[in-house]
């Protein structure tokens, strides 16, 4: 059995070191990071987040003063928020003040108010959608995708766990696979994801997909196969969440602002199925051999069931 630890720590327990986030996804990670935030790295994250180019210019001294927060709780948001140290946050600040000023950086969209007319319902689903996906795939770290890709493509067995609109994300993902030859199962029933779980060892692979990365009908599943020696993978809005304790690899999700009107599920289901779909190309590129007539094996079994159709 593997000896249990943090998905998202690194060598001697610190925080998992990839590339910064750029420019771009700052504001992405501030909503994604914010709620599990203490209220003094809040403060720092939310006045980096609203006036780039006003903290940009200040040093850690300053931005510590402005926050009424000191020099180490702005060092440790920085390091939160995947950036090395103060002095890289400052340039990612710049740059994304840079993107604002040119008109290349999206402004914040209003909510859905109940007396919007439809077209205008429309325009900022759109929008939202639009934002979410792109926050997404600013924030997703490619070096874990990679590892979750190649652990999927010489998987034996592949489980996913996932509840409510997680688990909608969670069927999408075992079908895709399932078109491809590989063998994939949906669990969404959490007594049989357990009893699964408890069967997978080495060479298999257990996927938890859970936007608070806190439903216990996740984490525990994916405890048992962590534990059994599974490969194990947590697609979640909260890189420091609970389920990422039993997760190999951790690809965290974006979400839009949540309303009255728009509940979490809505655009946590979004970037879940952008995550879903990237695992699921970069799987039939690596096994395309194999995965290329299975896709064709099952569009003809597809189409002659239409032909053969009473009409």
């Amino acid at each position: 059995m593997k000896e249990t630890f943090r998905g998202t720590a690194g060598p001697g327990g610190g925080p998992r070191r990839g590339t910064p986030p750029a420019p771009a996804a700052l504001a992405a990670k501030v909503r994604t990071l914010a709620p599990s935030m203490t209220r003094s790295m809040q403060r720092v994250a939310e006045a980096v987040a609203h006036d780039p180019a006003g903290c940009a210019a200040l040093t850690v001294t300053g931005l510590a003063e402005l926050t009424g927060t000191s020099e180490a709780t702005v060092v440790r948001t920085a390091r939160l928020l995947g950036y090395p140290g103060y002095r890289d946050l400052r340039l990612a600040l710049a740059g994304l003040a840079a993107q604002q000023q040119s008109g290349r950086a999206p402004a914040i969209t209003t909510d859905i108010a109940v007396d919007d007319p439809l077209a205008d319902v429309v325009a900022k689903l759109a929008y939202d959608e639009q934002q979410t996906l792109a926050d997404t795939a600013a924030g997703l770290d490619t070096v874990q995708l990679d590892a979750a890709v190649a652990a999927l493509a010489g998987a034996r067995r592949t489980d996913v766990y996932g509840v409510g609109a997680s688990g909608l994300v969670a069927q999408d993902l075992v079908q895709k696979l399932l078109r491809i030859g590989l063998m994939a199962h949906a669990h969404g029933d959490p007594h049989l994801a357990v009893t699964n779980a408890v069967q997978l060892h080495a060479g298999d692979v257990a996927i938890a997909i859970t936007h608070s990365g806190s439903t216990g009908d996740v984490i525990e599943p994916l405890r048992v196969a962590f534990e059994h020696g599974a490969t194990t993978v947590a697609v979640t809005g909260r890189p420091d969440a609970p389920v990422t304790q039993y997760a190999d690899h951790v690809l965290t999700t974006s979400t839009a602002r949540e309303s009255e009107l728009r509940p979490a599920a809505m655009s946590s289901r979004t970037s879940q199925l952008l995550v879903v779909d990237c695992l699921f190309v970069g799987v039939a590129q690596r096994t395309y051999e194999t995965a290329a007539p299975a896709l064709a094996a099952s569009y003809e079994a597809l189409a002659h069931r239409h032909r053969s159709a009473p009409r």
